[in-house]
């Protein structure tokens, strides 16, 4: 950890903007709570939760709300990771302090505990800072892992890692998404264990219901046409999505790239020949006119979905795949690329019927030509898979505050 933090450093000396806003964030993270909390009723019963980035958060956002909604006394403490996930949910105003987590050191878990003097603690999916969980443990202060996940190659599991499987004997429970982890950790010794589910089916079904209107996409996608949803895309997704919209002259494609900076919306520009209008610049006219339409601003990709017949998830020839349930929700059959077998719902929505993965043009062409010839079927089943896994947050609520 102090090799991390030095490298964190170094890096932030050298001008880059992330390290420097995670070292100064981190640093800064227990002043801030003070001041946040200073003012707030010392008996009240106070809950930590701590995510890593956005897409933890919007695990722990369905038992934030509900907390919030049927305990509205109650305190929370929302600590973050990543600078990403902070900066863009710093006023989320469900909760009563949103803040870094400072560096997971014994004497910085010390501090913060003092300072938040947390009745609970929970942390979603992935995080396990042994310097908390011990100092957490040494005060008796409950402490749950929720929606988390594990296989076989993690350091737990490993010839060499008991230390690692000894900080898992930290939590008071730990609500797994799987039986397959449960059976893991059953297996190794760690048995307060109870397969919940993954509160994100929640979350994006709850955001389904609410998704918005949005005219422009509305009037593209008029006429019964074949409409793609292509969502956080790389490169690499929109080079085969471009020779497909080139190769067949019904299909309309909704593009909604993963970064939306002028340098990467100019590189579609010109993978695409021009042939696109952006969502911010359409017009009844320049609609018309093209059979691509670009999403260059953030957070509607969950509403855009709604509107297409057949979705395609980027990330898959890179580091990973992105969200495919926010499409899955929808009734859409759903591609994506070969980088996605360590995401659980993207191999069950292909045990479904309701997604396929491709690795090259080829597939590519053959699985769209399948989704779109018959998308209510492929797409029911996917929805049916969505369908099959709510009720996560009752689970876990009803364990923890009831």
């Amino acid at each position: 950890m102090y090799l991390y933090i030095f490298l964190v450093w170094i890096a932030s000396l050298f001008g880059h903007r992330k390290a420097r806003m995670l070292f100064d964030g981190q640093r800064s993270a227990t002043d801030t709570l003070r001041l946040r909390l200073m003012h707030q009723p010392s008996r009240a019963r106070r809950i930590w939760i701590h995510v890593a980035s956005v897409g933890e958060f919007e695990q722990a956002r369905p038992i934030i709300e509900r907390l919030r909604s049927e305990q509205p006394e109650v305190q929370i403490v929302l600590t973050f990771f990543s600078p990403s996930g902070y900066n863009l949910r710093k006023d989320y105003d469900k909760a009563d302090a949103v803040t870094y987590l400072p560096f997971a050191t014994r004497r910085n878990a010390r501090v913060f505990l003092d300072v938040v003097k947390p009745d609970m603690a929970i942390f979603v999916k992935y995080e396990f800072w042994p310097a908390y969980l011990r100092e957490l443990a040494n005060r008796g202060i409950k402490t749950y892992s929720i929606s988390a996940i594990f296989r076989p190659q993690q350091v737990f599991f490993r010839w060499w890692g008991k230390p690692y499987r000894n900080i898992l004997k930290k939590f008071t429970a730990i609500y797994v998404q799987d039986e397959r982890s449960a059976r893991l950790l059953r297996d190794n010794g760690i048995n307060h264990v109870e397969v919940a589910g993954d509160t994100r089916f929640d979350r994006v079904h709850a955001i389904a219901q609410q998704a918005k209107d949005i005219p422009q996409i509305a009037r593209f996608v008029e006429g019964g046409a074949k409409v793609i949803i292509a969502g956080s895309t790389w490169p690499p997704d929109e080079a085969l999505l471009s020779r497909y919209v080139s190769e067949h002259r019904d299909v309309r494609l909704v593009l909604a790239p993963q970064e939306i900076h002028e340098g990467h919306l100019h590189q579609i520009f010109q993978q695409f020949e021009g042939r696109y209008v952006r969502l911010t610049q359409a017009t009844v006219n320049n609609l018309d006119a093209v059979r691509v339409l670009v999403v260059d601003t953030m957070g509607m990709l969950s509403s855009v979905y709604r509107y297409g017949k057949v979705a395609y998830i980027g990330g898959g020839f890179g580091v990973g795949i992105h969200n495919t349930i926010e499409a899955a929700v929808f009734g859409m059959p759903v591609v994506f690329g070969p980088k996605y077998k360590h995401f659980r719902e993207a191999c069950a929505l292909i045990d479904a019927g309701g997604a396929r993965t491709v690795r090259n043009y080829a597939e590519f062409e053959a699985a769209m030509d399948n989704a779109l010839d018959d998308y209510e079927a492929i797409g029911k089943k996917a929805k049916d898979y969505v369908e099959s896994e709510l009720g996560a947050t009752d689970r876990i609520y009803s364990k923890l505050f009831k």
